[in-house]
């Protein structure tokens, strides 16, 4: 990296550290430090949800899902806004009628303490380990393509996390994450069109879309009913949907940012405006992925985008075998670009059996180099069995290191860094307010002033951001990072979810029914994941209705050993 870019990435990261620190000192009370004193505007909400869930693996994963995969991994977020509405309605006037300052508080109002404490402990384990995840996740990758030290880079990440997230709470949050979603987008969009400038001068936006189509990455829409397999539009509107509602709606790390709006409609515009922004906004970075892969039709790339990959192959005693299949990617590459500028002149040319028969032939190239990536992906997974042989998260910073400007490589590393911070920042004020005031404050006998739970609070951040660090330095590569993210969540998501919707709708169900029904279908769930029952993302909806069906069965035989007549069932309680 030259010196502008050391001097733009230190610049940006700086900048946002000092800027939340010093806009936001001096918490007076819980309410100031945990809610930012309810003063959040609408659109401060919504950037500050959006960087929430924006996090660095969505820069660096997403164009790789994109790259190998296509654009199917939209279907995802299909069910968001749709869930959106659902918490505008539901959950923000629930939340602020009751004035709390967490989503558990509720449950203890409407179960019982032990209800509200199981749900505190679920999101701490599952939010835990997602924020160590969002400090590793770039670390892991720039660690490898720059060479700089793996757990030097978990340590500065955390420590600047730290830094303006004890010393300023959720504002600190808040107001961080309007920059820092400034300097992603802006990052991206110069990304994009950098791309778009690199394609050789006859291969228009247009004719780089039909490229894109003719080697299956417009795909967007699948209604396979195959519960297997990952991303369709059904597990998108179910699946997703759910998801969507347990994060946003349960998940403290985005409850906290808007009970921290001035009003219910602050919190619901900001809630809106992530439900109209957030797929253009994915749509856009998948594009960008979809774009990096036309670049790399008609330019070198290696074999494999992972260099430490690479590096443990070639030092392994399997080295001769992959150099042949890299020799053979080299042939693929010249008959890859030759098959791409036979299909661009067929359609200069507009006859359509021409079209026809060069996208068959580019199709065919297109898989053989799919076929032969695989193999080497195979060959090094021999070799070295710890190595992570998937390398898409590698694919844009590959991009980004090798074809991008000076001064452009130090913005886009800011942009992976900044986002890191975001979602670290509010896992890490979310994970410290729920110790405070769900376990700490709530199970103390004694009377404190209201500096001791603000201090307390600041201290129980610290101390996860801390647990988050190890958590890095010792957490495994596997899979795509972005999926990681969502598995951990979908294992936990759907029973939350279930607890909350038992709370809102099934009014007759006591607290030890729904207890014992949770810790039974996180059991169940965590057991189903590891026997592969169903993609992860139909994990929610199963867990969610699998909590409300066991609590519904355990409260009708409770309540029938007491009262065989079951008149009893249908008077409210609670």
């Amino acid at each position: 990296m030259a010196s502008l870019d050391w001097i733009i990435l230190s610049g940006a990261l700086l900048f946002i550290v000092i800027y939340g620190v010093l806009r936001t000192r001096g918490s007076k009370d819980v309410s100031d430090y945990v809610l930012g004193g309810k003063k959040a505007k609408w659109w401060t909400i919504g950037l500050s949800v959006m960087a929430t869930q924006a996090s660095a693996i969505t820069f660096l994963s997403t164009p790789g899902q994109a790259f190998h995969d296509g654009m199917g991994f939209v279907q995802f977020y299909f069910g968001l806004p749709l869930a959106m509405i659902i918490i505008c309605i539901v959950f923000i006037p629930l939340y602020h009628r009751l004035k709390v300052y967490t989503a558990y508080e509720f449950l203890e109002k409407r179960f019982d303490l032990k209800t509200r404490t199981l749900a505190a402990i679920l999101f701490l384990i599952q939010r835990g380990l997602a924020a160590g995840i969002t400090i590793f996740a770039p670390s892991i990758i720039l660690s490898a393509v720059l060479g700089w030290d793996l757990r030097t880079l978990n340590i500065i990440i955390g420590l600047l996390v730290i830094i303006y997230t004890v010393s300023g709470g959720t504002k600190a949050v808040s107001v961080t994450h309007k920059q820092q979603m400034f300097i992603i987008m802006t990052g991206m969009i110069m990304a994009f069109f950098f791309i778009l400038g690199y394609l050789p001068a006859d291969i228009t936006f247009d004719k780089a879309m039909k490229i894109a189509g003719a080697s299956g990455k417009l795909e967007i829409l699948n209604f396979d009913l195959d519960t297997s397999s990952r991303y369709t539009f059904w597990s998108g509107i179910t699946g997703g949907l759910f998801l969507a509602l347990a994060y946003f709606g349960t998940d403290q790390s985005q409850v906290q940012r808007y009970l921290s709006g001035q009003s219910v409609r602050e919190s619901q515009l900001g809630l809106i405006f992530n439900a109209i922004f957030k797929i253009p906004m994915q749509f856009f970075i998948l594009l960008v992925g979809v774009m990096v892969f036309v670049f790399y039709q008609y330019n070198p790339s290696p074999l494999n985008f992972n260099p430490a990959a690479t590096e443990a192959i070639l030092n392994s005693d399997r080295a001769e075998e992959y150099q042949l299949l890299q020799q053979g990617h080299l042939e693929i590459e010249k008959e890859k670009k030759a098959a791409q500028d036979s299909y661009s002149l067929a359609l200069d040319s507009g006859n359509q059996d021409e079209i026809r028969g060069a996208e068959t032939l580019l199709t065919e190239v297109i898989q053989i180099e799919k076929n032969n990536r695989d193999a080497a992906r195979s060959l090094i997974a021999k070799a070295d069995d710890v190595v992570e042989t998937n390398d898409k998260d590698y694919v844009f910073i590959h991009f980004i290191l090798n074809y991008l400007p000076t001064g452009l490589i130090g913005l886009l590393l800011a942009v992976i860094l900044s986002a890191a911070m975001s979602s670290t920042a509010s896992e890490l004020n979310a994970l410290g307010t729920i110790t405070a005031i769900d376990l700490y404050k709530r199970n103390r006998k004694d009377s404190f002033a209201a500096k001791h739970y603000v201090m307390a609070s600041k201290g129980f951040t610290l101390l996860w951001g801390i647990i988050a660090i190890l958590i890095a330095c010792v957490a495994n590569l596997f899979d795509n990072l972005i999926q990681l993210v969502n598995i951990i969540g979908s294992i936990f998501y759907g029973n939350v979810l279930g607890i909350f919707l038992l709370a809102f709708f099934f009014k007759f169900v006591r607290g030890n029914s729904v207890f014992i029904a949770a810790i039974a279908t996180q059991v169940i769930v965590i057991i189903g994941f590891s026997l592969d029952w169903m993609s992860y993302l139909w994990l929610n909806a199963f867990g969610c209705g699998l909590v409300i069906l066991l609590a519904l069965l355990l409260e009708v035989f409770d309540r029938f050993q007491n009262n065989p007549t079951l008149d009893n069932i249908k008077k409210p309680t609670g």
